[in-house]
């Protein structure tokens, strides 16, 4: 029997998921966050789309699981023993990283920015610098000896978009696209312009200077639902990686496996 692992990469918006079979993905789904949600309601979510992939279940002989949503963990856990037979491993204080974090007070750093840095370190070398497009989109920089060093938490684009919405009587929800031109001729246009050019200058800003922090140069990942809409539009970020995360929480689970 082919030993698989599930990795889950819980954020406040997204749960992330992916199976890997050694070194190769085989399937990952990006579902929503719902501390309301059962166990058993997360675990039939995942049998379906094990289903769906032709995945069989017995197959699943670990579990890692990185949280930024602390109730989720007991459910996801649970869900983890009750339907997989497996005790998950969670990211945490006395989890073997293979990163110093040099953050005054390690413990407030989010789980999946270490995951991050981890798998970029490894699969980029250093320096480097991590942006993760979402709730908030978090920028993070990795020394040239794999050191956490620290980052920057922005609202994230969903956020800043819905706060338009919500806080301007006049002003739309809209759907987030590039404009045409910057300079719009539509309240809509406008409106894209605004957030997603805004968007791109802070991030080659605040990339501009963490360079200038870790020596000059770096190289900028990003990973995320919305990198590939800002990866296309700034030459301040070299690669997109969609796996970063997952990758990571594969990294970190082999270090502490025995």
């Amino acid at each position: 029997m082919v030993r698989m692992l599930l990795l889950c990469d819980v954020g406040n918006t997204n749960i992330v998921l992916g199976i890997y079979q050694g070194d190769e993905i085989v399937a990952y789904w990006r579902v929503s966050s719902d501390s309301k949600k059962t166990a058993d309601e997360y675990g039939m979510l995942l049998r379906q789309l094990f289903r769906t992939n032709n995945i069989e279940r017995n197959k699943i002989k670990a579990m890692v699981i990185s949280s930024v949503v602390p109730p989720l963990n007991q459910i996801l856990a649970e869900m983890a023993e009750k339907h997989f037979a497996v005790k998950p491993l969670i990211i945490g204080p006395g989890i073997k990283t293979g990163m110093p974090i040099l953050f005054d007070d390690p413990k407030e750093v989010g789980a999946d920015r270490i995951v991050n840095g981890v798998a970029a370190y490894q699969k980029y070398g250093g320096p480097c610098i991590v942006l993760d497009f979402g709730t908030a989109t978090t920028f993070d920089a990795i020394s040239s000896k794999g050191e956490y060093l620290g980052g920057a938490i922005a609202p994230g684009v969903g956020i800043s978009t819905e706060a338009l919405f919500q806080h301007a009587a006049k002003l739309p929800r809209i759907e987030l696209i590039k404009p045409s031109k910057v300079i719009g001729k539509s309240t809509v246009s406008c409106m894209q312009s605004g957030i997603v050019y805004g968007y791109i200058g802070q991030i080659e800003g605040i990339v501009s200077r963490m360079k200038e922090e870790l020596g000059g140069k770096a190289f900028v990942v990003a990973t995320g639902g919305l990198a590939d809409l800002f990866g296309l539009e700034t030459k301040s970020i070299d690669k997109v990686d969609h796996l970063l995360t997952l990758e990571g929480l594969k990294i970190i689970y082999n270090r502490n496996i025995k």
